[in-house]
């Protein structure tokens, strides 16, 4: 089946395209993730993803395809594997710091930080819940915010996560909070 053909076919919502997609691509897409790290059921999560991604843009009538299908498809898996291992790697280094800080209650930590959160506003609790609890990376939260670029969310955030820690440290003490 051709690109075009199926490209048309989701146009007129023909879901039984996917099963095509799935079953065609499936090695190698999961191998990115495979060869990555990653194990074979985050494999199938990513690539799952990726073909619903691709599927919503397609029927948007959005997707400009400037490479066969196989080439996006394989874009998406390795851009949505390499956000989910930064993601890992921010969750393993807040372990880490958790470990070294001794008497320290994790669960009453992340209730003063989303209580502070709340208090920041909506842009500011948008982008830090984005950016720290869902572990989307600065192009999605420039898109999810409406922001002009990617630039314009890192500044956000940082403005941000200053505000937060001012209001933090304004309402608890250093042994409130650790």
């Amino acid at each position: 089946m051709k690109d075009s053909d199926i490209l048309e076919r989701i146009s007129r919502g023909d879901e039984k395209v996917l099963d095509h997609l799935y079953k065609k691509y499936y090695r190698m897409m999961t191998k990115v993730v495979l060869s990555n790290s990653g194990t074979e059921e985050e494999a199938k999560d990513v690539y799952q993803e990726a073909l619903l991604a691709f599927w919503q843009k397609a029927s948007s009538g959005k997707l400009v395809l400037t490479s066969k299908i196989s080439t996006y498809l394989y874009s998406i898996c390795l851009n949505q594997w390499r956000k989910e291992l930064d993601r890992k790697s921010r969750l393993s280094l807040e372990e880490v710091d958790g470990e070294e800080t001794q008497g320290h209650d994790a669960e009453e930590r992340l209730r003063i930080v989303k209580e502070c959160i709340d208090e920041l506003g909506d842009v500011c609790k948008g982008v830090l819940t984005y950016y720290y609890f869902d572990g989307l990376g600065m192009q999605d939260i420039a898109e999810k915010m409406n922001f002009a670029n990617t630039d314009t969310a890192k500044t956000k955030k940082y403005k941000c996560k200053k505000k937060l820690d001012s209001l933090i440290k304004s309402k608890y003490t250093a042994e409130d909070f650790f």
